[in-house]
């Protein structure tokens, strides 16, 4: 997902399991802990409408503060205004989108078989399966999405649709934000009737790790980057009593252009590919850091002149150039463009490769640069490209630029991508993740710890339940959607 890595990576962080305080001036990290265990008795057994009410409120509150969240948004990650404001009016959006699905009944996952004495391997009793919430949920705050995956982001919006009281680990990259939207937030759930501490914050590394290895802690969401995310989640399955760790990690996000695709599109291709390159500065999770291209060099002929913003910090940058440096020393590997950076801006550079290199150094298409850059790999035959790939494991997306739906080398392609990827896109970019029911973010490792789960997307929700069958049970015991007219 990023470079930022000094989360949970340092030795201190290794070794320590003494608590630290959750912030300046805050309660101690068991403080904290033992309130989101307190907040979760009561949120149990609260019905969807009033977690939807809830979530909505929360929506409410923080559009109302966007005049103050935003500028402070802008100081501490560099991000434009209208960026943030369009992230800001996401994150609104995917809140009231699970509270009008909980409110629907769209979100509940109930089975129920009747008794049956007729049931071939034998009487089957009455059997209904619905799902309860896991418990305390520790959220991870990433660094390149100040509002969308942070405090009151999509990890939190489904945790808290599930039913979960929700401890929020800050980024150091927006701290100040991270305070003031945690702020905002709990005055507004206070206010809905929601449980007092429903939603906390904790900084610092060390707090994060000590709360990933506690036992109130029921579930982790992460997003960030692969080291510091390997790392939590050994730490979330060595506990005595193990837990889900859905963490969302790097991805290179591989293109195939068909020579179909450019043959008939080599305009559309080029221009769409330096926009998805270059949104965000690179510092997209989904960003298209390999493409495989029929004629490399008419590739980097065709493109339009590209540029980028600042990156989100000092460390984001010195990973960046630290990452490309890496790749571009590697052998087969050259630099085949680089546009100069302004002051404070970094290079956008494309690095070129041959599939043949690839099917020698897997690793080259696994390397996630953070930042404006790209690996082009030529090919000769789609068989090298499938080669090529026999060495890769996983990616949130693969994306198909073909000619038109008959082109046979983009279908082959477009199932090809299917093994490896959690979104496949034909004809489109896979930057701009939209929030909905079929949304899939997420993918086989190194993109994801659990690529069965989504990060983005009303199925989130899945991650923060567990099933619950009730066998035989009175009707008036049942949970409430477990019961019939």
């Amino acid at each position: 997902m990023n470079t930022d890595t000094p989360e949970a990576l340092s030795p201190e962080a290794r070794t320590k399991t003494v608590p630290l305080s959750s912030g300046p001036a805050g309660p101690s990290l068991d403080t904290v802990l033992n309130r989101t265990r307190a907040a979760f008795a009561a949120t149990r057994a609260a019905t969807p409408a009033d977690r939807a009410r809830w979530l909505t409120a929360l929506a409410d509150a923080l559009d109302a503060a966007h005049t103050t969240l935003v500028p402070v948004a802008q100081k501490e990650s560099h991000l434009p205004e209208t960026r943030l404001t369009g992230e800001l009016r996401r994150t609104t959006f995917q809140l009231r989108l699970f509270a009008e699905r909980l409110v629907s009944g769209a979100l509940d996952d109930v089975r129920i078989d009747h008794a049956d004495p007729d049931w071939p391997m034998g009487p089957r009793p009455d059997i209904r399966r619905t799902t309860v919430p896991l418990g305390p949920v520790l959220v991870f705050a990433a660094s390149n999405f100040p509002f969308a995956f942070s405090v009151a982001g999509g990890d939190t919006a489904s945790a808290l649709a599930a039913g979960c009281s929700v401890v929020v680990k800050a980024h150091p990259g927006h701290p100040e934000l991270s305070r003031l939207t945690v702020t905002t937030a709990r005055a507004a759930l206070d206010e809905a009737g929601a449980p007092t501490d429903l939603l906390q914050l904790i900084e610092g590394e060390q707090s994060g790790v000590n709360a990933v290895r506690d036992h109130r802690i029921k579930a982790v969401g992460f997003t960030g980057s692969t080291p510091g995310g390997r790392y939590l989640f050994d730490q979330a399955a060595a506990r005595r009593d193990p837990i889900p760790f859905y963490g969302e990690l790097g991805s290179t996000n591989p293109v195939v252009v068909t020579s179909a695709g450019w043959a008939e599109r080599s305009e559309e291709i080029t221009s769409g590919f330096a926009g998805s390159l270059t949104l965000g500065s690179g510092q997209f999770c989904t960003q298209p850091g390999v493409v495989f291209v029929p004629d490399a060099d008419a590739f980097l002929a065709a493109l339009p002149a590209m540029s980028a913003g600042p990156m989100l910090n000092g460390r984001i940058d010195a990973g960046y150039a630290q990452s490309l440096d890496d790749l571009a020393s590697r052998d087969g590997v050259d630099v085949a463009h680089r546009t100069p950076g302004g002051e404070g801006e970094p290079d956008v550079v494309l690095l070129r490769t041959s599939a043949g290199a690839v099917q020698s150094d897997p690793s080259l298409i696994a390397t996630e640069v953070f930042g404006p850059a790209s690996l082009l790999v030529a090919y000769r035959s789609l068989d090298e490209v499938e080669a090529a790939l026999a060495g890769f494991e996983g990616t949130l997306t693969g994306t198909v630029q073909a000619g038109g739906p008959d082109d046979a080398d983009g279908l082959r392609m477009l199932g090809l991508l299917a093994r490896y990827a959690g979104r496949v896109i034909w004809n489109e970019w896979p930057t701009g993740v939209t929030v909905s029911d079929a949304q899939q973010h997420g993918g086989p490792w190194p993109a994801s710890t659990a690529p069965t789960t989504t990060s983005v997307g009303t199925a989130a929700i899945q991650r923060f339940r567990r099933p619950v069958a009730f066998q035989n049970v009175p009707a008036a015991a049942l949970p409430p959607e477990l019961r019939e007219p």
